[in-house]
């Protein structure tokens, strides 16, 4: 058999989202041609596209890339091959039939634009850690062949979206094809004839992602668009979506064959599909209904994210006739029938169906994602459990976590394997792993860091004059870019969607006390923003908007800085680079929050609100915290309360022990804060410990029928 050449490796490779976590093969393909590298958003299949056999060994010998190319290929056939892995020995049970993750977005690297953000990358990690854990798992999405939007900031500093067709074949995507080679497609009825999708695979690691995509000639024009954007179009698109995802990806797993033994729904989006494994149990087994959804609820686990009730997805009596009508007539509940199980109170004619509601009905195990959201889920969802108290509602909590490969910086591993246990990367959940944080010594962490904070403001200024460039902006203007951001000055990161509550102005309540801040001649602070607000979201808009004009006064110019098009790569530099990492939500609004996650791995510090995942993380030495976790009544008075906490702990805390520095310019006690930081929350919120629940609490015992509360019944 013929030795493969390097060409063919590293197409292989390219063909497996494995290498987007491992920094030594992803410095391969950025040191084949570095300018092309980042022109095309960091995707090797472009990449090597541009680059045939030939001039791809001839630029290998160049950069003496063979035996790094050899290792890389034998490292991920051991990886893919390994059967010593924590799923072996804990999730056996799923071994010959998988547990099916459904989430209507993946955010897995920045050159697949199927995500929007938070609940996105959070989905891309969830897959990313059951494939090292070797958990069997499948993952079950949308393929959005126009993605989420790209944002630009006009003249006025308002917010424009712009749209651009994937080309698949550019993508890592592979069509799953039947025994006879045809291509498989799946179809959903509704009352107005059928949608169909073609299915297609992308592999993460040892788990594959099946992504179901409507834009095929068997469908009318109106249906070949409907996966083209994500949380694109009105509420017919958004249920047209939501019953392919659901309905659909359940018949996408069926023609591949795979039975999943347990369905895990990310959010209410995915719902529908535990109707259509209750139709096929009907159907091959002979079940009624009622047994059928018994059995079907038993192996449902449900994760809520949202703790806003107009957060959660609702449709008309109308829609869903039309679109879930047929399939409720193959379960033989007909309308009321199949709106009693999406109504908190299945009598009530005037309620909407409601997806969280179903999710909640056909599911026995369901969770918020942290230990907060589960007080309020419990208080949002009692009425769905009038009978009990409302510390006995059935909604449990697993607190959200971040893949540490993919957000740790390359630098600051090379740090963590001098100190920490041999392999530590792949045991990241257990808390022992860490100890060795404690024996960095102060200055290589600290040197390692300010690299970091170094690499982070070279690329803010590039952006910078990227976006300038657009803009038709002098020469001269652009040049004075590259005097903006100080590496010697505290950096604030702040980057998120730009929805009203999570504040993203907090800070600019007194502009007076911020211009002093950020032009303190002996201790200045410098901001760094970056999000997108959703297209429909005007407030948001006007929130962005304010923080761009002001960037643009000249008391804030090279201060305050705006980054446009927030996507996973300036994210992944903003998490790698910054001091502080400001989250400042309306409590307890934030359901967990995950970026502040990602900065603790790089030695970056948390300002946040105690919500989310914070309030469960902060001890008074491993951060910062805004207020006490307290909530008024009244919107506005709490908003000033924790503007003006906001500004008294940078002042008094924050600034003071960043600037408190020794002989050697070292701000020793900060470092003990970024030690700490990393040592007591690096275990605990990252994706491992979180698929590890998942796993023990969920996953096994809906794999073994375990019953843990009876379904409420329509």
């Amino acid at each position: 058999m013929p030795q493969k050449t390097i060409h063919e490796k590293l197409g292989e490779l390219s063909q497996n989202l494995w290498w987007s976590w491992q920094p030594e093969v992803t410095s391969i393909f950025r040191e084949i041609d570095p300018r092309r590298w980042s022109a095309l958003a960091h995707n090797p299949v472009l990449l090597l596209s541009e680059y045939g056999p030939d001039k791809l060994e001839a630029r290998a010998r160049e950069e003496v890339l063979h035996s790094r190319i050899n290792s890389a290929y034998r490292r991920w056939q051991e990886y893919m091959d390994s059967h010593s892995t924590w799923g072996d020995v804990h999730a056996g049970v799923l071994g010959h039939r998988p547990a099916a993750y459904f989430s209507a977005e993946f955010g897995l690297h920045e050159s697949l634009r199927i995500y929007s953000g938070g609940l996105g990358v959070l989905a891309g990690d969830h897959l990313k850690s059951s494939s090292d854990l070797g958990i069997p798992l499948v993952g079950v999405g949308l393929f959005y062949h126009e993605g989420y939007f790209s944002q630009t900031i006009d003249e006025a500093g308002w917010q424009q979206e712009e749209y651009t067709d994937v080309d698949p074949d550019a993508l890592p995507l592979q069509p799953v094809r039947s025994a006879s080679g045809e291509r498989i497609v799946v179809s959903v009825e509704t009352r107005g004839g059928s949608i169909f999708a073609q299915v297609w695979k992308l592999d993460v690691g040892r788990v594959p992602l099946y992504l179901l995509d409507t834009n095929i000639e068997q469908n009318t024009e109106e249906n070949r668009v409907l996966t083209a954007r994500l949380y694109g179009g009105d509420q017919r698109t958004r249920i047209r979506q939501e019953i392919m995802l659901g309905i659909g990806g359940v018949r996408a797993l069926a023609a591949v064959g795979i039975n999943p033994r347990v369905i895990h729904m990310n959010e209410g989006h995915s719902a529908f599909a535990p109707l259509e494994i209750i139709r096929m149990r009907m159907k091959h087994d002979g079940r009624s209904f009622d047994d059928a959804l018994r059995e079907t609820a038993s192996s449902g686990v449900f994760t809520t994210h949202t703790p806003v009730p107009a957060g959660h997805d609702r449709f008309d009596a109308g829609l869903i006739d039309e679109h879930v009508g047929p399939l409720a007539e193959e379960l033989g509940i007909h309308h009321e029938g199949i709106m009693g199980l999406g109504r908190v109170d299945p009598q009530n004619p005037n309620e909407s169906f409601c997806m969280t509601v179903l999710a909640f009905k056909t599911s026995r195990r369901a969770n918020a994602v942290s230990n907060l959201h589960g007080v309020v889920s419990r208080r949002m969802w009692r009425s769905l459990w009038p009978w009990r108290s409302e510390e006995e509602i059935p909604i449990g909590h697993i607190t959200n976590g971040v893949h540490t490969p993919t957000w740790l910086a390359a630098q600051m591993r090379v740090l963590y394997d001098r100190v920490l246990p041999q392999k530590w990367y792949l045991r990241t959940g257990e808390p022992d792993v860490w100890k060795g944080i404690d024996d960095l010594t102060p200055g290589e962490l600290w040197e390692t860091h300010q690299s970091l904070k170094n690499r982070l403001i070279v690329y803010a200024r590039r952006r910078l004059s990227y976006q300038a460039q657009r803009h038709g902006q002098s020469a001269r203007e652009i040049e004075r870019l590259q005097g903006f951001l100080d590496p010697q000055s505290l950096t604030v990161g702040f980057a998120r969607r730009f929805a009203p509550y999570k504040r993203a102005d907090l800070v600019m309540r007194d502009v007076d006390v911020l211009e002093k801040l950020v032009n303190d001649a002996e201790r200045p602070v410098q901001f760094i923003f970056a999000g997108k607000a959703h297209p429909a979201d005007d407030h948001g808009k006007a929130i962005l908007q304010r923080i761009v004009k002001m960037s643009q006064e000249e008391r804030f110019l090279g201060k305050i800085v705006f980054l446009d098009d927030y996507d996973i790569n300036l994210g992944r530099h903003l998490v790698q680079g910054v001091d502080v990492w400001l989250n400042n939500p309306r409590r307890p609004l934030e359901a967990s929050g995950t970026s502040g996650q990602k900065v603790v791995l790089n030695g970056g510090l948390n300002l946040s609100i105690l919500d989310g995942w914070w309030a469960e993380a902060f001890d008074g030495k491993n951060g910062f915290a805004i207020g006490s976790g307290q909530t008024h009544a009244n919107q506005e008075i709490q908003d000033k309360r924790d503007g003006d906490d906001l500004i008294h702990v940078l002042q008094n805390e924050v600034i003071p022990l960043y600037y408190g520095r020794d002989q050697d310019d070292m701000p020793q006690e900060w470092i003990r804060h970024m030690k700490r930081s990393v040592r007591t929350l690096g275990w605990r919120f990252n994706a491992d410990r979180q698929v590890m629940d998942y796993v023990r609490e969920t996953y096994i015992p809906a794999a073994g029928g375990l019953s843990c509360e009876m379904v409420v019944m329509p």
